[in-house]
């Protein structure tokens, strides 16, 4: 069912200092930042040859990034990002199969354009899971 991997997001307290350690440091590609008001979060995509990483700061103090920060000082892995070729689909067989679906379990549009759900990590070895129509 879920299909390859389209990144791996990480939580940062600085974003321009995440995006200077992946560009200037590592020498990978750097999107612009991009606000994401609905998500709460301000996203850049570092672009790698196999899959991108999503560096995720903080748009203000009800972010779920904020949260997450609070628990985590020095930022971190926040979630993988599969992708599926029919998100409702997908949707209805991981609920038939007892996973847990956040927010409601209506897909909202994600920082790329296309619809996304949530997985409760609970139900998935302790890893938060987004699932992104291909």
């Amino acid at each position: 069912m879920i299909g390859r991997l389209n990144h791996v997001a990480i939580a940062v307290r600085d974003l321009e200092k995440a995006c200077a350690v992946y560009r200037d440091t590592l020498g990978a590609r750097v999107s612009p930042a991009v606000q994401q008001p609905e998500h709460g979060v301000t996203t850049v995509f570092v672009e790698l040859p196999n899959t991108k990483i999503e560096l995720l700061e903080p748009l203000g103090a009800d972010s779920p990034i904020a949260r997450f920060l609070e628990r985590n000082a020095d930022g971190g892995i926040h979630h993988v990002c599969y992708e599926v070729d029919d998100i409702i689909a997908a949707r209805d067989h991981l609920v038939e199969k007892g996973a847990r679906v956040l927010g409601g379990g209506e897909p909202k549009i994600g920082a790329h354009g296309k619809p996304v759900l949530f997985l409760h990590p609970k139900d998935f070895c302790g890893t938060l899971v987004e699932l992104e129509q291909a």
